[in-house]
């Protein structure tokens, strides 16, 4: 959906963006992240076509950014971290002006505005004021206005910047919708545990360069080190000897109430195994999880890589 080449871009002769080097596949909802000043504001502008590289070529569902702007306009949605919205007017008609500047059908425009606010929660709120909106509801109709002309792209910059964690919540859930819609997105943000529930891959900038981009699914098979949680009811003694036996797992330990924290670099297909043996030697099992690796650590992992090979000077 998005391939960017060899991409430079400059502010005032002042080097912003370097080498940039970029490809997000179509359905996936890619988190850009990175410190504050890392550039993703600026990438994701270069993106929708807002600002110019001084090289390098960006697409966009096979259009060129720089030749083609009309036409990736009406691919893609982009949603500012700070964007402006008609406080005097409501929900609905912030929504019609919006499908009028994009030029909708008019004979279909009023049932576009109610589709559109049926995806994003909105509908019980149409006749409301946009002043009125709470900070998450805002976000929400945000993105009921990016998405009224149906484009294929959305890029979203800092979304839920301060939502209270029940915003938050319904903010991930409407993400999750428009994945499932057939929506391909890329989120930028620096609060790593907004985007915890809802991307697909992690796209991680410093200093105006792409440090990595990876797959979560892939990042998480390279974990050879799993932690293991396995809970017993009645745990004794015992029971922890029998789990020491075992080769699949190792470094076991009694952690709180009746729960056995190991380390394992099993498959899943050999997890399976290890559970079905736990179980015939009478172990009464009544937990038994692999905790996946968390968004912030794979950042923190990812970050801490680059971070040496920039001293090494590689």
């Amino acid at each position: 959906m998005i391939t960017v080449k060899n991409m430079n871009f400059e502010y005032s002769g002042t080097p912003v963006l370097h080498d940039i080097d970029l490809h997000v596949q179509k359905g996936a909802v890619t988190a850009m992240v990175g410190p504050n000043g890392a550039g993703k504001t600026t990438l994701l502008r270069c993106i929708s076509g807002l600002e110019m590289p001084v090289s390098g070529t960006v697409t966009v569902d096979g259009f060129d950014v720089i030749e083609h702007p009309r036409a990736v306009h009406m691919r893609t949605g982009y949603l500012s971290d700070f964007f402006g919205l008609y406080n005097d007017l409501t929900v609905r008609q912030n929504l019609i002006y919006m499908a009028w500047c994009h030029k909708l059908n008019p004979e279909t425009l009023e049932l576009r505005v109610l589709t559109v606010a049926e995806q994003v929660g909105l509908v019980e709120r149409l006749d409301q004021r946009a002043g009125e909106l709470s900070r998450g509801y805002r976000q929400r109709l945000g993105i009921g206005m990016t998405i009224l002309h149906e484009p294929k792209l959305l890029l979203l910059d800092e979304p839920a910047s301060g939502m209270d964690p029940e915003s938050r919540i319904g903010f991930s859930d409407l993400i999750l919708t428009l994945r499932e819609e057939g929506y391909t997105m890329v989120v930028s943000s620096h609060i790593l545990a907004e985007l915890e529930d809802y991307c697909t891959d992690m796209l991680v900038m410093r200093d105006g360069r792409i440090v990595e981009h990876v797959y979560l699914s892939e990042h998480l098979s390279r974990d050879k080190n799993k932690l293991l949680m396995i809970g017993i009811t009645g745990l004794s003694e015992k029971h922890i000897k029998t789990l020491k036996e075992d080769k699949a797992i190792s470094d076991v330990k009694k952690g709180d109430g009746d729960v056995v924290m190991c380390r394992t670099s099993a498959s899943p297909e050999e997890l399976s195994r290890l559970l079905k043996r736990l179980l015939q030697k009478k172990l009464p099992v009544y937990q038994f999880a692999v905790q996946q690796k968390s968004l912030q650590k794979a950042y923190m992992e990812l970050a801490e890589t680059a971070g040496l090979q920039k001293k090494r000077g590689g």
